[in-house]
């Protein structure tokens, strides 16, 4: 990488730390490790990667990249390795983040948070996406670490804006997946396969996505009104899905907490708006 080479220590290996260091390696970056079970660092020593004994060791390089399993074991790690710059990966809430943003201000380390959006095995290729904030100085002045692991996208000063996004798009991710098993759980009591299901489900999941950019419209504006589909036919709707899920002997667990919600919103008297007023009720 000629000049743009830097010295990048990475603390923590499990699947997405291991990851992280092997694009760093792959991207011609000098790389130093370190982990609880230094066993784990053997496949990134044989790539050229250097074993720290101590956290210490890996807080002199130019950019340090977190990615511990928890934010309780992360603060101590952090505070023995006392770096001068910090990329913090480590998952968490937004007030988590916060705080350690407070910390390394105190210690005047510089620091920026990040949420990745991808799985171990898509860092640093081009579907890998990662989320940051904080320091814009910071992010702006590591950006040639940062695009090796993904593509990234700064949100803004707050550093606790990466992990609430992260929170939130993980959200829609496990409802969605909760409404797909659902699903199949439902169609499977007549004998009908995932595979079968499959190109219907992703073709309905790809036309509602459409869809959401005029709810957040509705919602910014808090407009609600519709000609297209009332709140309480689709609250109708759920009441049909939970009596047939119970009919056909599975859960009915997942559309019974949105029956809930969208009962709760047409008492609220929303029954002739939009779906987009159920946020009324969730704020």
């Amino acid at each position: 990488m000629g000049e743009s080479k830097k010295q990048v220590g990475v603390l923590g290996l499990g699947r997405m730390g291991t990851a992280l260091a092997g694009a760093l390696l792959g991207a011609g970056h000098d790389v130093s490790v370190w982990n609880r079970s230094p066993l784990k660092a053997g496949p990134l020593l044989d790539r050229g990667a250097r074993l720290a004994a101590t956290p210490a060791e890996v807080g002199s390089v130019d950019v340090v990249l977190s990615c511990l399993s928890t934010y309780d074991i992360q603060q101590p790690v952090l505070e023995a390795a006392a770096p001068k710059v910090l990329v913090n990966l480590t998952s968490g809430t937004p007030e988590q983040a916060r705080g350690v943003a407070k910390w390394a201000a105190s210690e005047g380390i510089d620091y920026v948070d990040g949420v990745i959006m991808a799985v171990p095995q898509g860092i640093g290729t081009p579907a890998a996406q990662v989320l940051y904030s904080g320091s814009e100085t910071v992010f702006a002045a590591q950006r040639d670490v940062l695009e090796v692991l993904g593509a990234p996208v700064f949100l803004g000063e707050d550093a606790g804006l990466a992990a609430l996004y992260d929170l939130a798009l993980l959200g829609m991710m496990w409802s969605t997946m909760a409404g797909y098993l659902h699903a199949l759980a439902l169609v499977g009591t007549e004998g009908v396969t995932p595979a079968q299901f499959a190109p219907m489900a992703s073709a309905w999941q790809s036309a509602v996505g459409g869809f959401l950019p005029g709810i957040g419209e509705q919602v910014a504006s808090g407009n609600y009104e519709t000609d297209v589909s009332a709140l309480d036919i689709n609250a109708a709707g759920l009441a049909l899905l939970v009596e047939t899920s119970r009919a056909q002997g599975i859960s009915p667990a997942v559309p019974a907490a949105l029956q809930e919600l969208f009962d709760r919103t047409v008492a609220a008297g929303h029954g002739s708006h939009a779906i987009a007023s159920v946020i009324e009720e969730i704020r």
